[in-house]
């Protein structure tokens, strides 16, 4: 008999939103227990909607496993999100009916995580900037990524680095550089101000770009990756030395975990990124964080002044969120009538 005999999927947008801003889904197994995941979902036009209520769900429905990992396998039938959606709500469920907490199922050894903010520098003035990274800094946060762009870049930096001397700084360049003359000095410049991390410098694929920018700046590069192929194959070539973990990005709970180990055995730096706008996303990206290679401040936090569908939500105190430990699964409690009010397209496949 399979574990799972029911599934729900959740589109929905945050109040007062325009558009879907996650899909989230809802498995209960044969004893009644019920498991959650999320995924981001922004694009109208992307098939995850389709891939979890048409091929997904049914497969996993129709799927006898014992494990979270033997779920991997319906992965093909649908985009990264929609199986990360599934994925999470399998461990989730999967943690729940043995009453294990996700941070231990996974490995993980931390009781809390520290985390970091991460503040668009492009779009502020000055002032106005440093002002945002001293209330990051009063609130806690321990690391700060600036995102940049060509021409708004150096003098953030300059200015940010001024203020806060000792701040433990990242820069997320979000693929905007080339390897031209004029870019690859700004990179360089960058540099000189000592960030831990820099994000993203090139697109995303083009790791030669990234082993070669390597080689010539002191702080560890983090080339945005999608898969456990082109982080075997950045590690090999030496395109960085720090991974930025996103769940939602690699697929799954199954994946991550996968890449966390890789990274980690190749001495590289791992943070977490939490996905979704509804706490799911974030709880399993707190879980994920607490593993042993995540050794730089994560962003997993829901915003602090936004609405909570999660009890407790996932949000920092002082910088630092609990790993929850004494609950089993994600170690959060959803919100499900809230959801289901929220929800602008609903898929029920009879429990």
């Amino acid at each position: 008999m399979p574990l799972v005999r029911g599934c729900e999927a959740f589109r929905v947008a945050m109040p007062r939103g325009r558009r879907p801003q996650s899909v989230l889904v809802r498995l209960v197994a044969e004893d009644g227990t019920v498991g959650w995941g999320e995924a981001a979902h922004s694009d109208p036009g992307d098939t995850t909607w389709a891939d979890i209520s048409e091929r997904l769900a049914p497969a996993l429905l129709g799927l006898s496993w014992e494990r979270p990992e033997d779920v991997s396998a319906t992965a093909e039938f649908g985009t990264r999100q929609a199986a990360a959606a599934v994925d999470i709500a399998c461990w989730d469920l999967w943690c729940r009916t043995r009453g294990l907490p996700l941070a231990h199922a996974l490995g993980g050894t931390r009781t809390s995580i520290v985390t970091g903010a991460r503040i668009d520098a492009g779009s502020l003035g000055v002032e106005t900037l440093v002002s945002r990274v001293n209330q990051a800094v009063g609130s806690g946060h321990t690391r700060i990524t600036l995102t940049v762009r060509p021409g708004w870049d150096i003098e953030p930096v300059r200015a940010v680095r001024a203020a806060y001397p000792a701040l433990a700084m990242a820069i997320d360049a979000c693929g905007r550089y080339t390897e031209s003359p004029e870019h690859l000095a700004a990179l360089e410049a960058l540099d000189a101000y000592g960030p831990v991390v820099i994000e993203r410098p090139f697109p995303a694929g083009d790791l030669a770009a990234h082993a070669r920018l390597q080689q010539r700046v002191s702080a560890a590069l983090c080339p945005e990756i999608n898969d456990l192929d082109m982080l075997d194959a950045a590690i090999r070539m030496e395109a960085g030395r720090a991974l930025g973990l996103n769940i939602t990005r690699f697929g799954g709970v199954t994946a991550a975990r996968g890449a966390h180990d890789r990274a980690y055995a190749a001495g590289w730096d791992v943070w977490c990124e939490g996905s979704g706008a509804f706490g799911i996303g974030q709880a399993a990206a707190v879980a994920m964080a607490g593993l042993p290679g995540c050794t730089l401040p994560s962003d997993v936090t829901d915003p602090a002044s936004g609405p909570a569908f999660v009890s407790p939500p996932v949000r920092s105190s002082g910088g630092v969120v609990g790993v929850p430990l004494t609950q089993p699964g994600i170690g959060h409690e959803v919100d499900e009538k809230r959801i289901a009010a929220l929800a602008t397209e609903t898929m029920r496949i009879p429990c």
